[in-house]
């Protein structure tokens, strides 16, 4: 009986790597540049072919995919990881901003909410993504900042929109015209049935235009004044956290009740650190750290080390529910143990990703069905101290009852679990190598003044009762816990894949399965961003009302109907989609040929280029 299911195996294998794509894989020797819009890949190919490195791509894609409202401005958040191939270090990236002075949980109940809200400047956290792209350029980069941002100062002056933006712009309007400048810069028709703009017209942005203008004027002055490459773009950064930008970020932010003062700007700021990481099957895969999800991908990883997943099949119904369950326990301990670790108490880190930890988990395992209560365990028993929250723990579900739903997530609620970003990967022959998630300052924006600037809506992740998660209660000056997650890892010590996805509570289920697709099942990194995959709606949403939905999965619609029924006799509760992988990203590092291979998913508009 073994024999044959290895001959299937081997046939499926084999199947599986005969799979033509519906996008080419994009191939390249000198760069490789990824990115969620078309127009914003060019400004990266622009980038290298001037000479830049791999840095300097990605701060341009960036600045673009920023202009674009990529489901993301100016004025949120920039979270990365950088291979330095002159260390051999991956380095981590945190510029999300914080809750501004007066957050607190007792401000947001007196306007009788129970979490911040979705939209406008109360939902906004400092800019992030400005500090975070000057922080980059100005250590890892080797281009003026004049030159990285070029590309997005002439699509600020004028680019034609793409439908998918044009169009959210419309469906929003009713939003858009809640605030004082933002129909300015959104809806150029007013009065008109469609008052967004249409697809291919040239959208103007001449505020945004002239707040990076002024970035440049700063890098210029100090050079003039015989400071260094570096210190002309903290220059920038100075103009843009302590100077007139800031100034009117301000101003506007609180004109429109917003709360945001100038020491918040003054006092926030970038911090380089060093990322998270666990080795999988000689591979090292890395993360950021607690405050955002990117460690759930490493403890699953830990824990479905310990089953044999090539035996199970690709996507068979065993493979799925075991993937399910361990997602179940990995985001459990997320949506309670994860948190700014730069405010108490501290996040038991050590124990989340002990292996030690990873075989506990697994032992709560049912083989035949799904469980609707997954409770987070107790790290502390793998790391020093004891676990202060254990009665938390032991009330965090009221009853089963409270979080079953007889029919699957409306619209509205899929919307806000996938909530979208856009993502960038660049990597060169001089071994530098770059992934970032940003996000926030999504449509509908908040327009601060006469900035150009959206701001982030990044406020609705915090929680404001420590029942649900005592390390991620709203607190001025701290960040929330995002979901924005890049990926690196290497083999040998060499990078080895760089990849991303857009899209809220999904990002590490899809990141997870898009690695197994190619480490476990041999697929190649095109075949792995275009596979069939599940979503779990399990875990708490980090928007909108942060329930769970135990049971709901997400699959593509052409999953056989026997693993479809099996999963149901299991507990599922299936809705079906002609996608279900997201925007993934990617670009994986050819050891034998010493060439990139990039990835760009069937779904959405995200664009690769390579040479």
């Amino acid at each position: 009986m073994r024999t044959i299911l290895l001959i299937l195996l081997i046939l499926n294998v084999s199947f599986l790597n005969a799979q033509r794509t519906e996008k080419p894989p994009l191939h390249g020797q000198h760069w490789m540049a990824v990115t969620g819009k078309p127009l914003a890949a060019t400004a990266g190919a622009m980038i290298f072919q001037q000479g830049g490195n791999a840095v300097d791509a990605a701060c341009a894609m960036l600045a673009a995919t920023c202009t674009m409202w990529d489901v993301l401005s100016w004025g949120g958040e920039t979270q990365a990881l950088i291979y330095n191939p002159n260390t051999g270090k991956v380095i981590g990236i945190n510029a999300l901003g914080v809750a501004p002075t007066g957050a607190t949980p007792e401000f947001y109940r007196e306007q009788g909410m129970d979490y911040p809200p979705e939209y406008g400047p109360l939902a906004a956290v400092t800019p992030g993504t400005p500090g975070g792209l000057l922080t980059m350029l100005a250590e890892y980069g080797t281009m003026s900042l004049e030159e990285v941002l070029a590309p997005a100062i002439v699509m600020a002056e004028g680019y034609p929109i793409e439908a998918q933006t044009a169009n959210s712009i419309e469906r929003m309007k009713e939003e858009i015209l809640k605030w004082k400048y933002s129909p300015d810069v959104f809806l150029p028709h007013r009065g008109e049935e469609r008052e967004a703009p249409f697809a291919g017209e040239i959208f103007r942005q001449p505020d945004l235009k002239r707040t990076l203008m002024k970035l440049v004027e700063a890098e210029h002055n100090s050079l003039e004044n015989g400071n260094t490459r570096k210190e002309a773009i903290m220059a920038a950064y100075d103009r843009f956290y302590r100077g007139d930008i800031a100034e009117e970020l301000v101003r506007s932010t609180r004109e429109g009740d917003g709360l945001f003062t100038m020491e918040d700007l003054d006092k926030w700021q970038v911090y380089i650190e060093e990322p998270e990481h666990t080795n999988y099957k000689g591979i090292d895969v890395y993360k950021l750290t607690s405050w955002v999800q990117g460690p759930v991908m490493l403890q699953s990883l830990n824990m479905l080390e310990n089953f044999d997943l090539e035996e199970m099949g690709y996507n068979s119904a065993r493979y799925l529910h075991t993937l399910y369950q361990v997602m179940n326990l990995a985001f459990a301990d997320r949506d309670f143990y994860y948190g700014d670790p730069y405010f108490p108490p501290e996040e038991p880190m050590e124990g989340l990703l002990s292996k030690e930890y990873a075989k506990l988990r697994i032992k709560q395992i049912n083989p035949d069905k799904n469980e609707p209560e997954v409770l987070p365990g107790d790290p502390y028993m793998f790391q020093e101290g004891d676990n202060p929250y254990l009665e938390l723990i032991e009330n965090w579900y009221k009853s089963a009852a409270d979080y079953q739903h007889s029919t699957f997530p409306d619209q509205d609620y899929e919307e806000s679990f996938t909530a979208g970003t856009t993502t960038v990967q660049a990597a060169d022959t001089s071994g530098w190598v770059v992934s970032i998630t940003p996000s926030g300052g999504w449509i509908p924006a908040y327009i601060a003044g006469n900035t150009g600037i959206g701001l982030s809506q990044r406020m609705q992740s915090f929680v404001l009762d420590e029942s649900e998660n005592p390390y991620n209660v709203l607190e001025p000056g701290k960040r929330p816990r995002a979901t924005l997650t890049p990926s690196l890892a290497l083999k040998d010590g060499k990078p080895y894949l760089s990849f991303a996805v857009q899209g809220g509570d999904i990002q590490d289920q899809v990141l997870l399965q898009y690695f197994l697709n190619i480490v476990e099942f041999g697929m190649t990194p095109q075949q792995a961003a275009e596979a069939a995959n599940i979503i779990s709606f399990q875990m708490r949403n980090s928007f909108d009302d942060h329930s769970p939905r135990p049971g709901d999965v997400l699959m593509r619609d052409d999953m056989p109907p026997w693993v479809l029924s099996q999963l149901r006799e299991m507990g599922y509760n299936i809705d079906l989609r002609s996608h279900s992988s997201g925007p993934i990203n990617a670009i994986w590092f050819d050891p034998e040929h010493g060439t990139f291979w990039g990835a760009s998913s069937n779904y959405g508009e995200d664009y690769g280029i390579g040479w």
